[in-house]
């Protein structure tokens, strides 16, 4: 355990290796981390035409791939995948039922994501806002495609790829409720979320590949996040064949 984890362990009192509720005296958090800014809506996500593809076809064919196309990704296409990694199905009694599983309900991720190739949107970073299925300009710097490569060692398919997703951590949301065991259950989410988008680029004609070697300071500060309460976990790189 780093000494990151340590100070927030011990500032917030959450020393829990068991499974068990931890809550007592501690503010409900939000649902989604707010993010001031415009929205942006995306078109809904029934309204994309897609072709028929069986779940046993996906996942046979699901495989990781590094090479896209110059074709670009469309606005519909775009908000069909960030719904299916982490849409909202239901929201009631504080919590949200999304299109993922996540452990007790928690859903700690946010997502940001790094446009570099998608119809009607400029080049940079943007967030998801799940609740409201629209996204939020971060900063519009196209330079932060070449940054996130090299915070990312180099992998070249950051800069050929439509849009690179980063499923970004409130560790609070899911400590909250499972203390230090919660960091087991961040790390067992984002590997249902990045499934779920890799059987999406199957139906969409895409392809993706997750990405978890990363310098994670580098790609915290692009994203301006502390790297302690909230701190990137696992990255997808999407774009067309």
């Amino acid at each position: 355990m780093n000494d990151a984890v340590k100070k927030f362990l011990e500032a917030t009192k959450l020393k829990n290796m068991n499974p068990t509720p931890h809550k007592e005296g501690k503010e409900t958090p939000k649902l989604e981390t707010p993010c001031e800014g415009d929205r942006i809506p995306l078109p809904e996500p029934r309204s994309l035409d897609l072709p028929e593809i069986s779940l046993r076809a996906a996942i046979a064919k699901r495989h990781s791939v590094r090479k896209y196309s110059e074709q670009p990704l469309s606005m519909e296409e775009l908000s069909y995948a960030l719904w299916g990694t982490q849409g909202v199905r239901e929201q009631k009694s504080g919590v949200t039922f999304r299109t993922v599983p996540s452990a007790g309900a928690r859903h700690a991720f946010d997502t940001y994501l790094l446009v570099n190739n998608v119809t009607g949107l400029k080049r940079g970073l943007y967030r998801y806002m799940a609740l409201e299925h629209a996204l939020v300009p971060v900063a519009l710097d196209e330079k932060r495609v070449s940054k996130l490569k090299d915070a990312c060692l180099g992998q070249k398919m950051i800069e050929t790829a439509a849009v690179t997703f980063v499923w970004v951590a409130d560790i609070y949301r899911m400590a909250y409720r499972y203390g230090e065991r919660g960091y087991r259950y961040i790390f067992l989410d984002a590997g249902h979320v990045s499934q779920n988008l890799y059987l999406i680029a199957e139906q969409l004609h895409c392809g993706t590949v997750a990405i978890a070697a990363y310098d994670d300071d580098a790609v915290n500060d692009l994203l301006g996040l502390d790297g302690e309460k909230y701190f990137s976990v696992y990255l997808g790189t999407l774009g067309k064949r």
